[in-house]
């Protein structure tokens, strides 16, 4: 930083705004061997200090020339100077249902009340270009951020983002980790075994991991997916609703005549690849309950066991695998892999066929098609 620069004596959030119209942004002030992220707000540039920018060729020259700046060192060396002992450079993608999602850099204050610059995203395999200040996140983005080593990880929960670098285990977590598994392997073993319903074993297994202070009420607060809950809340009465009003023995009526003289075994294979296409469009949860009843129908009309057709339910709510839309996993996938739409075809349409063979010989091994 030369004594002639007009960015001598002014605070970085200052300089910040000066340089917002050249798309710049201060990656961090380097002063007598010491790193500080531009978080550092106030403190003011002397002279001698090296200012490390992010910005393209012509923003660089525009912000070069109206703060008087001396162009230093070379592109690998500004790389390797973005991290150090204290300073970590790390990838994370952007969650559906994350707090960031279709917010911007700039109303979510990442460097102020995060402490973490953001220096590069990249959509659906393809690096973004232009301001990142204005920058509004989708679900599937991958963000490059830099921060302190001993609050990135945590900044990185609090904006409900999931981490691409390897990250260290905390010694705590790794101390609750077998009670957990204990107090988990309890209530499954408890349900299983009939003591009771498997939605009060779970909620006993919470509660007690609550109590015991394996997860703090914020972390559990934040782990809950509302929309699904919601949606599982509006589509329950749907499906009782269709039961109450015969609709689903209408249906099943339907199915039957259309398939008359049908064998069980290929009306189970109907139920189980309708379920996987409404699966593919819907949530996995709400397909189920929908479907659900519709099954029950089918196989008391023919006068067998409902055990397969509910199985094929399950099965078939689970295989998701058509669209980037049928599952959060999905979605979660297609920006870090570059997929589109119609990738999802490739792999899922062979593996659901696969699936389909399977489930068709096992269900019925398992849960024999049998007149009640």
């Amino acid at each position: 930083m030369p004594e002639k620069s007009t960015a001598v004596g002014v605070a970085l959030h200052e300089l910040d705004q000066k340089i917002t119209d050249s798309n710049v942004q201060i990656v961090a002030l380097i002063r007598d061997g010491h790193r500080m992220l531009s978080a550092a707000r106030y403190v003011h540039v002397r002279a001698g200090d090296v200012l490390m920018l992010s910005a393209s060729p012509e923003g660089m020259a525009k912000a070069v020339d109206n703060l008087d700046l001396e162009l230093v060192g070379e592109k690998s060396q500004a790389v390797e100077a973005l991290k150090s002992e204290d300073v970590v450079m790390l990838e994370a993608i952007v969650p559906t249902g994350s707090r960031i999602e279709g917010h911007t850099p700039s109303s979510l204050r990442l460097g102020s009340r995060y402490d973490l610059n953001l220096l590069a995203v990249s959509r659906q395999g393809q690096p973004t270009r232009g301001r990142l200040r204005s920058f509004r996140f989708q679900a599937g983005d991958i963000l490059l951020l830099q921060g302190e080593r001993d609050h990135a990880t945590s900044a990185l929960a609090r904006l409900g983002l999931l981490p691409l670098a390897e990250r260290k285990i905390a010694v705590s977590a790794r101390r609750r980790a077998l009670p957990a598994v204990a107090i988990f392997a309890t209530a499954v073993i408890a349900a299983a075994i009939g003591l009771a319903p498997i939605t009060i074993t779970f909620s006993l297994a919470m509660l007690a991991m609550v109590l015991l202070g394996m997860v703090n009420l914020r972390e559990l607060y934040e782990a809950i997916d509302w929309p699904v809950l919601v949606l599982l809340g509006a589509m329950i009465p749907v499906g009782g609703a269709l039961e109450a009003t015969g609709t689903t023995v209408l249906l099943a009526n339907g199915l039957l005549t259309v398939m008359s003289g049908a064998p069980p075994l290929a009306l189970l294979a109907v139920v189980l690849i309708v379920t996987m296409t409404l699966s593919d469009i819907m949530n996995n949860a709400a397909t189920a309950i929908v479907i659900a009843p519709i099954a029950v129908g089918v196989a008391s009309a023919l006068g067998v066991a409902t055990d397969p057709f509910l199985m094929a339910v399950a099965v078939g709510a689970s295989c998701a695998f058509l669209t980037p839309i049928g599952h959060q996993n999905n979605t979660l996938i297609m920006g870090p892999g570059g997929y589109r739409f119609g990738d999802y075809w490739r792999m899922g349409l062979p593996l659901e066929v696969i699936i389909v063979g399977l489930a068709l010989v096992l269900i019925p091994w398992a849960w024999p098609l049998q007149p009640v």
